[in-house]
């Protein structure tokens, strides 16, 4: 039984990244002042970052039904007797919700996985699916691990404004609350797919410490015993220079010495609701390092 993988550009995982790795990626659709682009093919970071700095109006898209059932024909062309696709979690997009009503006329061929990740998690939990389909896990055993590991993820992010968010009304009435105390830096909390106020503090220093200090309090709770090396640390952002994204990438591997730290810059889908300038760490279980049995399937 030969299973594929695939996700689209909401993992962070770019699509010449996923060829390389053998995990099929879709690119995600994006309207900008009332043009379609997609990420990586006809839209770049830097482009969309241009125009969320000009305040343009940018609107994220779910991946049409054609796009997404022609990849499906294509994987299993390829050769493949099923897939797996992992979209970006059902709490914050419609998306998932979508493709599950499409796979039902692919007689079990197709199946979408609600594993309730979004970003650096979600690559997490893309590169597990593979890692699992090459030891000879099925789909629908994949689709059990992802699911019941779900909410062994949690993501901190600091916006820089919050003018994009609460223009898209991505975020719970709590959040939004924050936006009215202008002189205050936002922390938000994403885990089990929804977006919620984590904390607010004066300054970006201290909101970059506040995180840090969420996942060290998590380390020692919620992740109490597990070994580093089934843990994964992610930093994330829409930091637009070089020298922003190493200083942020620096101070989380300093700060988690010991553990695999993976850097990705937020998608041009998320990208869109949280403006330019918001960085983020991310904490979660991963499966790559489970010594599993190829010659069976539990």
């Amino acid at each position: 039984m030969k299973t594929a993988v695939m996700t689209d550009t909401n993992s962070g995982i770019k699509m010449e990244e996923g060829e390389k790795h053998g995990v099929y990626v879709l690119p995600m659709p994006v309207i900008i002042d009332g043009k379609d682009f997609m990420e990586e093919l006809t839209l770049k970071h830097e482009q969309l970052y241009k125009a969320l700095n000009e305040n343009k109006d940018i609107v994220s898209s779910q991946p049409s039904p054609g796009a997404l059932t022609a990849m499906w024909d294509r994987i299993l062309a390829d050769g493949y007797d099923e897939l797996v696709y992992i979209p970006m979690s059902s709490g914050l997009s419609g998306s998932c919700n979508t493709a599950k009503a499409l796979a039902a006329d692919y007689d079990g061929k197709v199946v979408v996985i609600d594993n309730h990740r979004i970003s650096i998690t979600l690559l997490d939990a893309v590169y597990d699916a593979k890692y699992l389909a090459n030891n000879g896990k099925s789909a629908e055993e994949i689709k059990k691990y992802l699911e019941e590991n779900a909410y062994q993820n949690d993501i901190y992010i600091t916006l820089h404004s919050l003018k994009r968010i609460t223009k898209t009304g991505r975020i719970t009435a709590a959040g939004a609350a924050i936006a009215t105390v202008l002189n205050l830096k936002p922390i938000l909390k994403i885990q089990g797919g929804k977006l919620d106020a984590y904390g607010r503090v004066r300054g970006m220093a201290a909101a970059e410490a506040k995180m840090l200090e969420a996942v060290h309090k998590d380390l020692e709770s919620k992740y109490a015993g597990i070994p580093k090396e089934h843990l994964s640390i992610g930093a994330a952002g829409t930091m637009e220079t070089a020298e922003e994204i190493k200083r942020w990438v620096d101070i989380v591997k300093n700060e988690f010495k010991g553990y695999k730290v993976t850097y990705r810059p937020l998608s041009c889908s998320i990208a869109s609701h949280v403006g330019t300038g918001t960085q983020g760490v991310a904490v979660g279980l991963t499966a790559r390092t489970l010594k599993l049995d190829s010659s069976k399937q539990s």
